[in-house]
């Protein structure tokens, strides 16, 4: 597939998710009934039909969540301005937190109901300079391992081109949620 033809898909298919995301409660939190014997991938899904709140720093940031699988989650990012640091390319702190999110949420989609996890590590790897001309980045977040007490994952930002701009590796704690 093209370049061209690859950004069109990714934007449809962003259009599609933005359109139901919106059509749902918006940003916010989750209340905790609507979170209860839910697996990660559970929330995750149900986030991503507009059941529940997506994550506020998502809209703040302008990326989303696109999908979600046992063990992956892609999340795709629009570079603007505002996200420019003095040197005049994407601030690394935006590369940071859509590669923890897709990170994270990989991770999250394998947790049971009650049980959660928090990123103990990051780790980030800047290989090439962003601009806002490139329309879409995609960050592919993978676990590579979750167990009892820890899970890794890795993630790579591309664009619809295949330009690898930053990786990415993190560990998580994985422990049970307080019973209420």
């Amino acid at each position: 597939m093209s370049t061209d033809n690859l950004l069109e898909a990714w934007l449809a298919q962003e259009r599609e998710v933005l359109a139901r995301l919106e059509a749902g409660p918006g940003p916010g939190l989750a209340s905790p009934e609507q979170l209860a014997g839910k697996t990660g991938l559970e929330i995750m899904e149900a986030m991503l039909r507009g059941d529940i709140p997506y994550a506020a720093i998502a809209k703040t940031l302008d990326f989303t969540v696109l999908e979600v699988s046992p063990g992956r989650a892609v999340f795709q990012g629009t570079p603007l301005p505002q996200h420019l640091n003095p040197l005049g390319t994407i601030h690394g702190g935006w590369f940071a937190t859509l590669l923890d999110s897709a990170l994270g949420c990989s991770v999250h989609t394998l947790m049971p109901a009650g049980r959660s996890y928090t990123t103990a590590e990051l780790s980030v790897n800047y290989v090439k300079g962003l601009l806002p001309k490139v329309q879409r980045v995609r960050a592919e977040g993978k676990v590579i391992h979750c167990g009892r007490q820890l899970a890794t994952a890795e993630a790579r930002l591309v664009g619809p081109d295949g330009t690898l701009y930053a990786h990415a590796t993190t560990t998580c704690l994985v422990f049970d949620l307080p019973k209420r």
